[in-house]
C-alpha cells in the first residue's frame, strides 16, 4: 500500500510539474510581435516572437535552405544576424568557422526569435518559392531508390544541379510535418515538374513517407529551388562522380548540357557495391555511345558472382586514379556521402585539379 501510495505521489508531482513548466514557457517565453529588419530596410516583417528564425521566415514565405529540415545537423541554414540574436548556442558552434562567427553567421534553425532583429538574406532566396504539387509518376531504381515527379502549377526556374525541399505529411505515428532536401534529377528545360530520386534510409521521416505512404496523384508540398551546387561555363571537361542517389544532380548537368549544345567534355564515374545498386545505367551507356564528349564508368566494389560484371572493380577512387591523368581544364562535380567526396577530393587534388574547381554535394 505505500509503494502504491508513493508511487501515486510520484506521478501526480510530475503532472504538477509538467503543467507548471507548460504555464510557464506561456508566461515567460510569450515575446509579444517582434520586428525582422531585412538587408537594411528593403524588407521588414512584424512577426509574433518565440519561434526560431527558420520557420518564422518560413511563415513569411522566406525560405531558408535547410537540408536536415531544422534539426542543426547539416548546417546549411546560415544566415548573418547583425542585431538582436544573443549569445552563440553551443549546437551552433560546429558548424561556425572563425570567419563566420566574426561576421555574425548564425544558424537560422537554432536562433530563437526573442526581440527585434536585422538580419541579411541573400538576394537569391528571394526567388524561392512554395509549390503545391502533383505526383504524377513513381518509378523503382533499385531495391531502395524511387525516382518521383512532380508536376507543378506554374514553372520553375532552376540550374542544372540544385535541389528542393520535400515536406512531408503525418503519417502512422508521426504527427509532424518535416522537411528535407533533394536534387532535381530532371533538365531545366522541364520547367513544368521536377523528377526527384529518393533512396530510402531506414526510419527516415520523410525518406519512409516518400517510399511507403505518397501515392500517385497525391498532393505533395515542395520549395525550391536551393543550392549553388550547379554546372559552371569555364572548364573544358567535368570529372563527375557519385553514388547512390547523388546520381540525380548529375544527371541534370549531363543533360543540360548535351541539350544547349555545349562541346564541355564530361566524364560520369558512378560507384556502386554491387550490380543491384546501379540504376539508368543503358541510359547513360546510349548517351555514351551517342556523344563524343560523354564518357560513362560504372563500378563496383564488391559484385557478386551472379552479377557476371565485366566492367570496372574496385573503390570508385582509385577507377578515377586510373581514367583521369591530369587536371587541366577540369572541374569536378561530385556528390555522394561525406567520405566518399572526401576521398575523392583527394584524388583529383592530387591529379592537379584545384580544391576551388571542385564543387560537391554531401548528404
Amino acid at each position: 500500500m505505500d509503494i502504491l501510495i508513493t508511487i501515486l505521489s510520484v506521478s501526480a508531482i510530475s503532472t504538477i510539474l509538467a503543467v507548471l513548466i507548460i504555464i510557464s514557457e506561456r508566461i515567460f517565453n510569450n515575446y509579444g510581435n517582434v520586428i525582422i529588419d531585412i538587408n537594411d530596410g528593403t524588407k521588414t516583417l512584424e512577426v509574433e516572437g518565440g519561434s526560431n528564425l527558420l520557420s518564422t521566415l518560413s511563415g513569411q514565405k522566406i525560405f531558408i535552405p535547410s537540408a536536415c529540415g531544422g534539426k542543426a545537423t547539416c548546417g546549411v541554414c546560415k544566415l548573418q544576424v547583425l542585431d538582436g540574436g544573443g549569445e552563440l548556442l553551443p549546437t551552433e558552434e560546429p558548424f561556425l568557422s572563425p570567419e563566420e562567427k566574426k561576421d555574425d553567421v548564425r544558424l537560422s534553425c537554432q536562433l530563437k526569435v526573442k526581440q527585434n532583429l536585422k538580419i541579411k538574406i541573400p538576394e537569391e532566396f528571394f526567388l524561392v518559392k512554395e509549390y503545391k504539387t502533383i505526383i504524377e509518376g513513381i518509378s523503382d531504381m533499385t531495391h531502395d531508390i524511387k525516382e518521383f515527379r512532380f508536376a507543378l502549377p506554374e514553372e520553375i526556374k532552376f540550374k542544372a544541379g540544385q535541389y528542393v525541399q520535400v515536406k512531408t505529411k503525418p503519417y502512422g505515428k508521426i504527427k509532424e510535418s518535416v522537411f528535407r532536401a533533394y536534387s532535381i534529377s530532371s533538365v531545366p528545360s522541364d520547367n513544368k515538374a521536377v523528377e526527384l530520386i529518393i533512396r530510402r534510409v531506414p526510419n527516415g521521416l520523410c525518406t519512409t513517407y516518400m517510399h511507403d505512404h505518397v501515392k500517385e496523384g497525391e498532393e505533395v508540398m515542395i520549395t525550391g529551388p536551393y543550392g549553388d551546387f550547379y554546372a559552371r561555363d569555364d572548364a573544358e571537361e567535368y570529372v563527375m562522380i557519385a553514388g547512390g542517389s547523388g546520381l540525380a544532380p548529375i544527371k541534370s548537368i549531363v543533360e543540360d548540357v548535351l541539350e544547349k549544345g555545349l562541346d564541355t567534355k564530361m566524364i560520369f564515374f558512378f560507384g556502386a557495391v554491387s550490380k543491384k545498386d546501379l540504376y539508368y545505367v543503358e541510359y547513360f551507356k546510349k548517351l555514351d555511345e551517342k556523344y563524343d564528349q560523354f564518357s560513362y564508368v560504372p563500378a563496383l566494389s564488391n559484385p557478386t558472382e551472379q552479377d557476371n560484371w565485366t566492367g570496372e572493380i574496385g573503390l570508385i577512387t582509385d577507377v578515377v586514379a586510373k581514367y583521369i591523368e591530369n587536371g587541366d581544364g577540369k572541374q569536378g562535380y561530385l556528390c555522394g556521402s561525406p567520405g566518399m567526396i572526401n576521398a575523392c577530393i583527394s584524388v583529383l587534388t592530387e591529379k592537379g585539379i584545384d580544391e576551388s574547381l571542385i564543387f560537391y554535394d554531401k548528404f
